[in-house]
């Protein structure tokens, strides 16, 4: 019988009555394990991959383009799923539940967890109805609940100034800029405890990337964030730890100054020195 991934899953702390831990203030939250990834069954793309990723922290995936980065992340919510032949081994695990159990509910799975891509991509709908989608989708019409969602949703995403007066309008009608945070605010009217980022600011101004990066230190006091950035810059901003992959392996990973003032790989030091990628 299917089941679903609970929220209290996610909470921090773990089920109750279990030992408090006692490692880290930290705890991590997904673990990667010994996870291989491949397309069309053999075509091996992910190499043995072992990170974990704390809760309430930004960490970004680094390196050049098809080192994996993207892959990995899309493999969190299993989004790669949709394609034909791909294969795993290992594990990903969401506070100790595996993401793969046979018995789970991927749709429950994905409700925990929003996915901000690289081109905001708003629905033809209103601004309002952008919000709503999800929550319409699940059979939540109630129009009190729907609008308080709207408002904590785009306070969220720092755009509820911006288009407070303008709710009922296409969303088509926003900036680029207004229109990324506006994809967050989707992202986040379900209250996922995980936020995944594909290069979210790869097609905005150095002025509207601003607003993303600061609005990036306010989600992670809620949300446990995994951003993929191609801008060196932009990751040593904004996370708080960074793993550098290359040809599908990775390669370093720790917090994100010591990567990129004291790395310990003459392939990352290469890197993020700019002498290759």
């Amino acid at each position: 019988m299917a089941h679903t991934f609970q929220q209290k899953a996610f909470k921090p702390g773990g089920d109750a009555g279990a030992e408090p831990e006692t490692e880290s203030p930290q705890p991590d939250f997904i673990r990667v394990k010994d996870f291989n990834f491949f397309y069309d069954n053999t075509v091996q793309v992910l190499f043995d991959l072992n990170l974990d990723i704390p809760k309430q922290k930004v960490t970004a995936f680094i390196g050049p383009s098809g080192c994996g980065k993207s892959t990995l992340l899309r493999n969190i919510n299993r989004m790669n799923d949709l394609i034909d032949g791909i294969r795993h081994e290992g594990d990903i695990t969401i506070d100790g539940h595996s993401i793969y159990d046979p018995h789970l509910e991927v749709i429950s799975l994905r409700k925990r967890i929003g996915m901000v891509f690289q081109k905001s991509n708003p629905f033809p709908k209103s601004i309002y109805e952008n919000i709503v989608y999800s929550l319409r989708v699940a059979g939540r019409s109630k129009r009190s609940e729907l609008d308080e969602v709207v408002e904590r949703s785009l306070r969220g995403a720092a755009l509820w100034d911006e288009v407070k007066d303008r709710l009922k309008e296409s969303a088509f009608g926003l900036s680029g800029g207004q229109m990324q945070r506006l994809c967050i605010a989707r992202a986040i009217a379900n209250r996922p405890e995980i936020l995944l980022m594909d290069e979210p600011c790869s097609a905005l101004d150095p002025i509207a990337t601003g607003k993303i990066e600061d609005l990036i230190h306010e989600l992670k006091k809620e949300y446990t964030i995994v951003i993929v950035t191609h801008n060196m810059q932009q990751a040593a901003r904004v996370s708080d730890r960074t793993a550098f992959f290359y040809l599908g392996k990775l390669i370093e990973y720790n917090g994100t100054e010591d990567v990129f003032m004291k790395p310990q790989n003459p392939q990352t030091e290469a890197y993020v020195s700019g002498r290759f990628g």
